[in-house]
């Protein structure tokens, strides 16, 4: 297991490839009435702009870095285990990624209670619409799976934002 957990992180490849194995099995679920080629299309169209994504912010995140994609995958792990490197060059590089990655999410910070209201909105649209047709069930169910995917949301920048200023102070402690 740990080596497929290691491959999918530094493949993009691999990524691609379970990205499209998802997609087909989402648009398989939703669509039973539709002829199987269209959940290959639907889920190679997919699996293409999550690719797309990925492969983007990988190459800027390298960049930012001073490092290959490959480069970046690793620091990514050793940052999620809270790992310090010992190579001064790897130092630096995962110093310059996690200024990079903080900066990124704090700059998005800002827009969080828009994005926040937004969702908001949209639920109390689901409720509204739910009592004008006289179904409140897929409604309210909307509203708490919206809830939950909000504060999961909100949790999980909380851990990584703490992840990334504890490993700026460790490298900057070790500097």
């Amino acid at each position: 297991m740990h080596s497929v957990k290691l491959w999918l992180n530094r493949s993009l490849t691999a990524q691609a490839v379970l990205a499209l194995v998802i997609g087909v099995g989402i648009n398989a679920a939703f669509r039973r009435d539709e002829h199987p080629v269209i959940w290959l299309i639907h889920g190679t169209a997919y699996a293409a702009v999550a690719t797309g994504i990925l492969a983007v912010q990988r190459r800027r995140a390298g960049r930012a870095a001073g490092t290959d994609t490959r480069g970046v995958a690793d620091l990514t792990r050793k940052v999620r285990h809270r790992e310090v490197p010992g190579d001064p060059q790897e130092r630096e590089a995962m110093r310059r990624l996690i200024d990079d990655q903080l900066g990124t999410m704090e700059r998005a910070g800002r827009w969080l209670p828009y994005w926040l209201g937004l969702m908001g909105l949209v639920v109390v649209g689901m409720i509204a619409l739910g009592i004008i047709g006289g179904s409140l069930v897929f409604p309210l169910l909307f509203a708490v799976a919206s809830a939950a995917f909000c504060f999961w949301i909100l949790r999980m920048r909380r851990r990584t934002l703490d992840t990334y200023r504890h490993m700026r102070s460790n490298l900057e402690s070790q500097a």
